[in-house]
């Protein structure tokens, strides 16, 4: 018997905690009928164009009969078996994608359950490989101020220290080290002062850091902020020549989000280690992966340990693998690079008119990424339900006000979102 909307909230209310949120929330819940396209239909049938594409997964839309299809084939041969000692054709044929169209050189394919797994394995490996090399003292990591890379306790150790969302388990996470945010806007011009905060950091630590991690071009969840590709390139060159690892988190960025397919492409160079996950498997099963070089694999495995410390037990599950070997499929058959250039061109259009408010800081856009950002935290209790109000699904974090919405979204679709978007802040 199904439940209706009101059981659903009551026993949501008793008994569901839901993320970043707390048990005595008084903020409006919404209960899900069913989604379909770039549409969330309510259990009381009012229907929502998703701007957040489910947190950045969704990339091709909801119930698509491609990616179901994928599902439903492989759930009639195996819906899971272990991978320790066995291996099966969906990993391998993910495996053999991911290694041909990554950044050059990540030949080696390690698969994880989340995006904040993916950034754990990284790290390890980039401790573990330095170990196996005879320098176990180079076990710091250098990550960027108004990053975020998940919420695990690793992961969490190289997020923003002060304006992240972990800064409460300061002091219990491991310490790590931080340079400035990037200073440079995707296209501004270059100025050598952008990159010397993070040269000096290395000049300074390169005996002790076992890696560089960030997000290449698109800073998330910590900031949602633009940077140029030249910082990045300057970067890697900064990495080679302090021999240093670098990390490259592309779990928001990978598989077409900002314009490439991967954001490494902006500055033309490839990590050490790439993490990536939420639209890897369009967003219809947790799903990440960790690639790294060979000669970072061959290190590790011809250390103390002969193997890598690192196991999940639904690794490569199949009904993963499989649904992701199709989004990936859809993504590279379509004329994805049009479909971004469209989203941007109306996210510029549809969000120009923010610049104008007066509570409005900044308006900026790349690929299939808006963010209005307000010179105040907006107050989730009075925009959600407002912009619900509008027939959107937005979901702002402190004074973002973003959207990155499923790549099948249409123009018309997506000038309702960005008029929504105006309205709502006209009146916040």
């Amino acid at each position: 018997m199904s439940l209706s909307q009101e059981q659903i909230l009551e026993i949501d209310k008793n008994h569901i905690w839901h993320p970043y949120s707390s048990i005595n929330s008084t903020q409006e819940l919404y209960a899900v009928e069913s989604c379909s396209g770039v549409s969330i239909r309510l259990k009381d049938g009012r229907e929502l164009i998703d701007g957040m594409a489910s947190w950045w997964s969704m990339i091709h839309g909801y119930n698509h009969p491609e990616l179901n299809q994928a599902i439903h084939r492989q759930l009639e041969s195996t819906a899971h078996v272990m991978f320790g000692g066995l291996t099966h054709e969906p990993a391998a044929q993910l495996a053999q994608t991911l290694v041909e169209i990554s950044p050059r050189d990540l030949e080696q394919v390690f698969f994880c359950d989340s995006g904040s797994v993916a950034v754990e394995v990284a790290l390890k490996m980039a401790v573990q490989y330095w170990h196996a090399k005879g320098l176990p003292q180079k076990h710091k990591i250098l990550s960027l101020r108004s990053g975020y890379h998940g919420d695990t306790f690793g992961a969490m150790s190289v997020c923003d220290p002060e304006t992240g969302m972990h800064q409460l388990f300061n002091g219990v996470l491991a310490e790590q080290l931080f340079s400035e945010a990037p200073g440079c806007k995707f296209d501004q011009p270059w100025d050598d002062r952008y990159i010397q905060d993070i040269q000096q950091q290395l000049e300074q630590h390169h005996q002790q850091l076992a890696a560089v991690i960030l997000e290449p071009i698109v800073q998330g969840a910590g900031g949602m902020r633009f940077y140029s590709p030249e910082y990045l390139r300057r970067v890697k060159q900064l990495c080679a020549h302090f021999d240093v690892l670098l990390i490259a988190d592309e779990i928001a960025t990978g598989f077409g989000r900002a314009g490439k397919l991967f954001a490494c492409e902006f500055a033309d160079i490839s990590p050490d280690i790439l993490c990536l996950g939420k639209a890897l498997t369009g967003g219809y099963l947790t799903l990440a992966a960790t690639l790294c070089t060979n000669a970072v694999a061959e290190t590790i495995c011809a250390g103390e340990a002969g193997c890598f410390m690192h196991g999940p037990t639904f690794m490569a599950n199949p009904l993963a693998c499989a649904v992701a070997n199709k989004s990936i499929e859809l993504l590279l058959k379509s004329p994805w690079q049009e479909k971004i250039r469209d989203i941007e061109k109306g996210l510029r259009g549809g969000l120009a008119p923010c610049s104008e408010l007066q509570s409005v800081a900044d308006v900026r856009c790349l690929g299939a990424i808006g963010v209005v950002e307000m010179k105040e935290p907006v107050d989730m209790a009075r925009i959600t339900p407002a912009f619900v109000q509008q027939g959107v699904w937005v979901r702002p974090f402190g004074t973002r006000v973003y959207v990155m919405p499923p790549y099948c979204i249409t123009t018309e679709q997506l000038t309702t979102l960005t008029d929504a978007i105006f309205q709502v802040l006209s009146h916040h």
